[in-house]
């Protein structure tokens, strides 16, 4: 990493970043390009694993790309805040983000619901309790995370 003076090093601390961003984007291979999808995600960790969470319609293009190459990297990013200077004439930009990349499994039918749960657990603090008639009709996927690395920026009072 460029500025090592922004690297995020400790795992916790990541994990804590992931945990207050609210999309994650998901790139997958796409005949020599990125295909780029802005995603709402659940998180599950354990003492060795990070996995993703993520929900969608039955089919799509993402579904076609993952099944030719289930790798994929992702960014998620949060904490803007616009810092101006106005004496200096300078003006910088506060965030965190985390990038890294991993494999992504489709899930099936029976791990759908635990999947959705951890999914929802992300945007609600309390016990959501969704309609479960979607759940036939959602195909559920998740990002088994193999590599991971964070920034952050905060500017000096």
């Amino acid at each position: 990493m460029r500025r090592a003076d922004r690297e995020v090093t400790n795992r916790e601390d990541i994990i804590a970043i992931m945990r207050k961003c609210d999309v994650c984007r998901i790139a997958l291979n796409n005949e020599g390009y990125p295909y780029i999808l802005p995603l709402n995600f659940g998180m599950a960790v354990t003492d060795e694993t990070i996995e993703l969470y993520f929900h969608g319609a039955m089919e799509g293009t993402k579904y076609d790309l993952i099944e030719k190459d289930n790798r994929a990297s992702f960014e998620m990013d949060c904490g803007h805040r616009l810092v101006t200077e106005v004496e200096s004439g300078s003006c910088t930009m506060e965030y965190e983000s985390v990038i890294g990349q991993g494999y992504i499994e489709i899930l099936s039918d029976t791990e759908k619901e635990r999947a959705l749960n951890i999914l929802m657990k992300q945007y609600h603090q309390e016990e959501f309790d969704y309609n479960k008639a979607v759940v036939p009709n959602t195909k559920v996927f998740k990002l088994v995370v193999q590599k991971v690395t964070a920034k952050a920026r905060k500017k000096k009072s």
